[in-house]
């Protein structure tokens, strides 16, 4: 580990710098005309991972770009978190990373520029796991460290996965535990227990390369990754997208090992109660433990999966070859009053 710690020179961390849902819809909100793309088939009217534009030979163009300031404090290390957690949203359209660009804020008076050569060192190890080439980029003096890449992917245009294209019915399925911002917050304030802070970069250094091969199964309805808006947010946005509401049981949902200790601290990132604030009358249900854990940002989460309810057993049988032990632990409904309701 470095002696600098990159998480000291930063107000926010990982996903958790993402700008709260419901600010993010005021910026997004616009009155001009919009220009008409006939080959744009994902823009941001979808609220989805990417966009996506048809090349009209049966192949789509992914493009995606994430980026954030420092979640753990070696430099080579964020570097590598950043890119799996930037790559991630090419794999949640079923699609194939092929190429990126990296995008670098560096505090050049703060830090040296051999600590951000260990960043840009991290993700080409990434890129070159998934199989891309780090092709080029960009880099600003900023006053804090900021890294992520611009990413372009291709996918067919009939495994194209999108977040609001769920059926009702549709399990719920997470391919990664959540906890990694609580764990974050609790390492910034050198409260993390060593073992549960290295399970959490682990995490967060899972490529989920597997979304290519949900891709090509037809019986996952929709698809996206759980980044900073935390479970919650994504699965409001699945279910508003698809005109659903969902039921989900919190013994169910795959939270990292030792998180109900940090959550009996009440150790959480600011951001936690900014995401509750975007939809907290949208839910039905929410408990002490579940408010943390499932409104947590998620930086590098993992896939949420809709699957058809017929296929559950070839779908688990499929996902164990991978080494993914999966359990379902919620289920799309008719649309309700509520958008989400927790049992416990």
């Amino acid at each position: 580990m470095n002696e600098i710690k990159l998480t000291h020179y930063s107000h926010g961390s990982g996903c958790g710098c993402k700008i709260a849902p419901a600010v993010l819809d005021k910026i997004l909100h616009s009155n001009a005309p919009k220009a008409l793309f006939p080959t744009l088939l994902v823009g941001n009217e979808s609220k989805d991972d990417a966009a996506v534009m048809d090349l009209g030979n049966g192949t789509c163009l992914v493009s995606t770009t994430d980026f954030f300031m420092p979640i753990v404090d070696d430099a080579y290390t964020f570097g590598s978190i950043a890119s799996v957690n930037a790559i991630s949203d090419v794999y949640a359209m079923g699609g194939k990373p092929v190429m990126a660009l990296a995008i670098l804020g560096w505090p050049v008076e703060k830090l040296s520029p051999e600590l951000a050569q260990q960043v840009l060192d991290g993700s080409r190890a990434i890129c070159a796991k998934a199989g891309i080439p780090l092709a080029g980029g960009h880099s600003i003096d900023s006053p804090e460290p900021i890294f992520g890449l611009a990413v372009t992917g291709l996918v067919e245009k009939q495994n194209l996965k999108q977040n609001n294209t769920a059926k009702e019915g549709d399990l719920l399925y997470l391919t990664k535990p959540i906890g990694v911002g609580m764990i974050s917050a609790a390492h910034k304030r050198d409260l993390a227990k060593v073992d549960d802070f290295e399970e959490a970069v682990q995490v967060m250094l899972q490529l989920n390369s597997i979304g290519v091969e949900f891709g090509q199964l037809d019986y996952i309805h929709a698809m996206t990754d759980i980044t900073g808006f935390g479970l919650l947010g994504h699965l409001v946005e699945v279910c508003e997208g698809s005109g659903l509401s969902a039921e989900i049981d919190y013994t169910k949902v795959p939270l990292l090992k030792n998180i109900s200790h940090y959550a009996s601290q009440m150790i959480y990132p600011d951001i936690t109660t900014r995401n509750w604030n975007s939809y907290q009358n949208k839910i039905e249900g929410i408990g002490a433990e579940s408010f943390l854990t499932l409104c947590d940002p998620q930086t590098s989460g993992g896939l949420l999966v809709c699957v058809d309810p017929i296929a559950r057993e070839v779908f688990e049988k499929f996902c164990h070859t991978k080494g993914l032990d999966l359990q379902a632990f919620g289920v799309l409904k008719a649309k309700s009053e509520k958008t989400i309701k927790i049992t416990h």
